[in-house]
């Protein structure tokens, strides 16, 4: 006989990544509450007002949050709706058995599991270790980390609209472009708005262009 443990019941799963999204919501949440309203308002989450959260089991398993609209669910699709602070979300389930590309990935790469789902516009995307990565104690340090990343990134790009007055617009699309990963876009962003002074190299990550643009904007 086998000494394995049992693999979990895909509802006992459910319910586990279930908590874990209402935990990281919550705590971020309730993080962020001491910040002035207008910024808090600003925040990815505050401001989306009601996310879907997909919960994409690839290699990883990937929790996407868009604002982008989903169907109802259709056969075996399962969502769960919950809510804190004036803040509704509904987590949706998809793995291999309800769409089969997400067991074709040889890499789970963000990116890829965006383009099979459909997904361009996202709050956030993280990939979390099944096991010990979906406790709540690990969903609690998910969630301070995220709101304070995008905090942070609220504060860096209004610095560069106060640097920058005549290029709002192009700010704007910046903050998406850091915001969504978009690391091409972001790159040549950061060129424009920097006259060239900030060269990303090919492959620097959205986020490392913003700081790059402020540290010279700002100088």
């Amino acid at each position: 006989m086998s000494d394995e443990p049992p693999p979990a019941r895909p509802e006992a799963m459910r319910d586990l990544v279930r908590e874990y999204v209402c935990a990281l919501h919550t705590t971020y949440l309730d993080h962020v509450g001491h910040l002035p309203p207008a910024e808090r308002g600003a925040l990815p989450l505050v401001a989306a007002g009601e996310v879907t959260v997909v919960a994409a089991a690839a290699q990883r398993l990937h929790l996407v949050a868009t604002t982008e609209p989903l169907p109802a669910p259709q056969g075996p699709e399962v969502e769960f709706a919950d809510e804190h602070h004036g803040i509704a979300w509904t987590v949706r389930f998809y793995d291999p058995s309800v769409l089969p590309e997400l067991g074709l990935l040889a890499e789970d790469a963000p990116k890829d599991v965006r383009r099979i789902l459909g997904i361009t516009n996202t709050v956030y995307h993280l990939t979390v270790a099944v096991g010990g990565g979906l406790s709540g104690h690990h969903a609690q340090h998910s969630g301070v980390a995220l709101a304070n990343q995008h905090a942070k990134t609220f504060r860096d790009l209004d610095r560069i609209r106060r640097a920058l007055p005549r290029q709002q617009r192009t700010v704007d699309e910046f903050g998406v472009c850091a915001r969504l990963g978009l690391d091409r876009a972001a790159a040549l962003l950061a060129a424009d708005l920097t006259s060239g002074r900030v060269a990303p190299e090919a492959g620097a990550p959205a986020a490392s262009c913003l700081a790059a643009v402020l540290d010279d904007v700002t100088r």
